[in-house]
């Protein structure tokens, strides 16, 4: 009997990595890998597609010729560990002095300035159907993908697929494969168009699937939503994301300031919003000299001191923190209202020096 239930034990434990629900004791080969891989795609990725309505002929057009993609990171085969996590690749765990670039910022300023020129009608329009300055929108659109001219060369199916199947954060990225199939099933795009990044981040705006479905728009008109390709398309669906994320229609995202050595900087935070007229009555003023605007008197602004006492100060508006659902970092925020700040009055850099924040 013990020889018997050794040998059923053997042999469901061996269907089990062969399905890919069960990681062996040592790393698989490449080859069990995609075994497993194959196994994984009709027996737990074709029925929780199903179940959100995937239609099956999308799903096998889709995967059928899907292989991993071992060489991008963060990759957990069958049967081995998670690498130690790697330093915090974060804006905030790094030094700002790079992350603001005065040569990039202003390349991407100028280029910025331009290309608002020349999509000034269509800005004008987003602007009044989204209520998002037409400079956010550029801002955005030259960080995240250079206007559009970075290369996005990645098939988005190929690297959700293996990262929904061996990544560190499978759950998730699943969710996105998923999403992904629905934009093929909802004709947008074709697998072979559907490009992205290393991460699986969609065209110009840079859209995890997710978000394609709930903010790309149709600007252009059409027909389809295509943030590869359309100009108008892309520009709009990124200020229709900052619009359904709160963006406040007719407010900027905030202002260097001096905060007098009396004022204490644990005010600081989203939580502690006090109307702009009493951070200016606290003695707190613009670096630039200029007033705070008549009109935010009333309106709520936050302190911030992202680098401490000894780098650049501010009183943001809630709509830097709509900047952060774009990319949940100060910096990256930061790095947005000032660019947009340059390419819309042709401003500079902050006036405070940044210290190294990783050393804080």
């Amino acid at each position: 009997m013990p020889i018997i239930r050794k040998t059923i034990k053997g042999v469901l434990g061996a269907a089990l990595i062969s399905l890919g629900l069960l990681a062996p004791a040592e790393a698989a080969s490449k080859a069990e890998v995609e075994k497993m891989f194959r196994a994984w795609i009709d027996n737990d990725l074709w029925p929780a597609a199903q179940k959100t309505g995937v239609s099956e002929r999308t799903f096998r057009a889709a995967m059928q010729g899907v292989a991993l993609n071992w060489d991008l990171p963060d990759l957990v085969p069958p049967g081995s560990k998670p690498k130690k996590e790697q330093a915090q690749s974060q804006a905030e765990f790094s030094s700002p002095g790079a992350y603001f670039s005065e040569k990039r910022l202003q390349g991407l300023a100028g280029t910025g300035s331009r290309l608002a020129k020349t999509h000034a009608a269509t800005l004008r329009r987003i602007e009044q159907r989204f209520g998002v300055p037409g400079e956010i929108v550029v801002a955005v659109w030259g960080r995240e993908s250079g206007f559009g001219s970075a290369k996005i060369p990645y098939s988005a199916v190929e690297v959700l697929a293996t990262k929904a199947f061996m990544s560190t954060r499978k759950d998730m990225f699943r969710k996105e494969l998923i999403a992904a199939l629905h934009i093929v099933d909802g004709g947008d795009r074709t697998v072979d168009q559907l490009k992205g990044s290393w991460a699986g981040a969609l065209g110009q705006p840079q859209f995890m699937p997710t978000s394609f479905l709930q903010y790309a728009v149709d600007f252009d008109g059409d027909g389809v939503r295509d943030i590869w390709g359309s100009v108008p398309d892309s520009l709009a669906s990124i200020a229709n994301y900052l619009a359904k994320k709160g963006w406040q229609a007719g407010r900027g995202w905030g202002y260097e300031v001096s905060i007098p050595a009396g004022v204490s900087c644990a005010q600081e935070g989203p939580d502690l919003a006090k109307p702009i007229s009493a951070w200016a009555s606290s003695g707190i003023t613009r670096i630039s000299g200029k007033g705070f605007p008549s009109g935010e008197a009333k309106a709520s602004g936050m302190m911030l001191v992202p680098a401490g006492t000894h780098g650049p100060e501010f009183i943001v508006t809630p709509n830097f923190y709509v900047l952060k659902e774009y990319n949940n970092s100060d910096l990256y925020a930061l790095f947005i209202g000032n660019l947009g700040d340059r390419i819309a009055y042709g401003s500079g850099s902050f006036k405070g020096a940044w210290g190294d924040v990783g050393k804080m």
